[in-house]
């Protein structure tokens, strides 16, 4: 389960990485808070979210075709440095009482650009430290990393913001960013993977377009990763809807809804990491899993039912990220591994702002049960439909039968279709 973290410079990466997601939660966390301190208004929170993320949907790949042409390891010394000046920046107005509502949006937007080339290159940097062979441990660490800070972050954020003010968590998440720097620097550069760099010229942005296209296993997963985030990964809508229009229970429901589900993908970025290989099946049947679940979820009786089931959503739905991070990484050239990622953390990220409002239009028109359930819905559906397209890409037929009196459904290769039919 732990095996990549043998590798020295991937160890310095994964231990950088805890202290600073552990901040860059509490950011979050004391960004929305300050704005809805200073503003009163909900929809200001909001337009905090969209200039974060805005970024990555618009540019992100062009961010893909800086960092195949630069070093990963520099580039991520600039980035993660920009992004403590930020946190920095921000907690001095804070601190200083100075701080106005457009400070932070200017914030917010900062760190947006600058994920715009840090998600890719810290993406792709992972096969550089590690190699392919502990590739897929690697990125499922990675997850239970961001996941392990999911839980951390928020509660110490909560008690910095009542205890001291939102300041002092701007400043911890500034400083936060000491560790990973402090990680990059202290990495043997001979011990890195060489990767071929992609040289400066034009038309990269449209190469690795149409590399992707070119590619089924890599278009068809980017797609279904598309599909989920937009639409069914919506819970910050779906969970505060259940806590306080279905359930009346309040926000102390609302976190614990995130904490249970925090815990499931927790656990399904570790049972990722068991396994050896980042197998498609395991991402389509996750898929259909996730889908149906939310179904299920959508019809929930009682609050302690819904609040069980975000466990399993959160565990298939990291299971989806974690299988379709890792096979997109190690079916891809190395020198396109950048804008590959860009385009599939822009899909996957820059789903938000789209499907958020649409999300919201759904929940608000016809209430939060159906808004769920349509989002289930059009995971189910993708999973099924996209599974059933690569599966004949991949030559294989659905095959039905019994196996000792049990009913047995699976893919085979066609002509082993066509074998056995004849002999029938």
């Amino acid at each position: 389960m732990f095996s990549s973290l043998k590798v020295r410079n991937y160890r310095l990466f994964f231990m950088g990485q805890v202290v600073s997601n552990i901040g860059t939660w509490m950011q979050r966390i004391a960004q929305d808070w300050l704005v809805l301190s200073l503003t009163g208004s909900a929809t200001a929170v909001g337009v905090t979210t969209a200039l974060q993320f805005l970024p990555m949907l618009f540019l992100g790949l062009y961010g893909g075709v800086l960092v195949d042409r630069l070093p990963r390891r520099g580039t991520l010394l600039v980035t993660q440095t920009s992004m403590a000046v930020t946190g920095v920046a921000l907690a001095a107005l804070t601190l200083s009482g100075h701080v106005q509502v457009w400070h932070v949006y200017l914030a917010a937007f900062a760190v947006g650009l600058a994920t715009v080339v840090d998600n890719p290159a810290r993406q792709s940097f992972v096969s550089e430290m590690v190699g392919p062979d502990q590739l897929q441990n690697a990125v499922s660490l990675n997850s239970a990393n961001f996941q392990s800070a999911r839980l951390v972050g928020p509660a110490v954020a909560g008690l910095m913001i009542t205890g001291v003010g939102t300041g002092w968590a701007f400043l911890f998440n500034g400083l936060s960013f000491v560790a990973p720097l402090a990680g990059l620097l202290l990495m043997r550069a001979r011990e890195l993977h060489v990767v071929e760099r992609a040289p400066r010229g034009k038309g990269q942005l449209r190469e690795g377009l149409h590399y992707v296209a070119g590619r089924p296993d890599l278009i068809w997963t980017i797609v279904l990763v598309g599909f989920i985030g937009t639409f069914g990964f919506n819970f910050p809508v779906y969970l505060s809807a259940f806590a306080d229009d279905v359930f009346h229970a309040g926000a102390g429901s609302y976190s614990a809804f995130n904490t249970v589900m925090a815990v499931g993908s927790l656990a399904g970025a570790l049972l990722a990491a068991r396994r050896g290989t980042a197998r498609m099946r395991v991402m389509i049947g996750a898929a259909a899993a996730f889908g149906a679940l939310e179904l299920v979820a959508a019809t929930a009786p009682s609050l302690w039912l819904f609040a069980l089931l975000m466990a399993p959503i959160g565990m298939f739905g990291m299971t989806i990220n974690v299988t379709a991070n890792t096979s997109i990484q190690m079916a891809t050239d190395p020198a396109m591994r950048g804008r590959v990622m860009a385009l599939y953390m822009m899909v996957f990220l820059g789903g938000s702002p789209i499907g958020a409002p649409i999300a919201g239009w759904v929940t608000d028109s016809y209430g939060v049960r159906a808004g769920l359930a349509v989002g289930g819905a059009i995971s189910a559906a993708a999973a099924v439909t996209i599974g059933l397209i690569l599966a004949r890409v991949g030559g294989l037929r659905l095959s039905v039968g019994w196996n000792h009196g049990h009913p047995v459904v699976r893919f085979v290769p066609r002509e082993r279709r066509e074998e056995l039919a004849a002999a029938a």
